[in-house]
């Protein structure tokens, strides 16, 4: 089983604003992020520690300008905590090895897919295309990755 944690070395890779986003909870601008608009198969990660979180085949155009998914691929490896930054009542989504700050899920997703969206910002993430995947230590996550355009 391989092991997903936070690195002296992996953070000192972060650029800047994933940084700020990861390690700082911050937030990038809407529509902005490098995978608002990907629509290729494979999965995403911690940019942190690489643990997996979503699947290609859980996302979805949501309009809300932040790349969305419907539920993580190992819910394990998500951590949701409450929220009251901003003055509103939120909850915000981590990632449970990494502690990276992902966003913040809502219960206004999809209603036949399970009702809820987990709003994620590009920055907290690195993507690995159905192709890469096996070589890159995640082809048990194949199963759950496919063609959605």
């Amino acid at each position: 089983m391989r092991k997903y944690e936070k690195t002296p070395e992996a953070i000192s890779k972060l650029s800047p604003e994933q940084y700020r986003v990861t390690q700082k909870s911050g937030t990038e601008r809407p529509g902005t992020g490098e995978y608002l608009h990907n629509k290729e198969p494979g999965i995403y990660v911690d940019v942190v520690s690489g643990e997996p979180l979503f699947a290609s085949s859980d996302k979805y155009e949501s309009g809300c300008g932040w790349p969305s998914f419907t539920k993580p691929i190992e819910p394990a490896n998500v951590s949701e905590l409450r929220d009251m930054t901003l003055g509103m009542l939120r909850t915000e989504v981590r990632s449970a090895s990494g502690d990276s700050h992902l966003g913040h899920v809502f219960p206004d997703g999809p209603p036949d897919r399970g009702g809820l969206r987990y709003c994620i910002n590009s920055a907290s993430l690195r993507f690995i295309h159905r192709n890469d995947m096996v070589a890159e230590g995640y082809g048990a996550y194949l199963n759950q990755v496919e063609d959605r355009r």
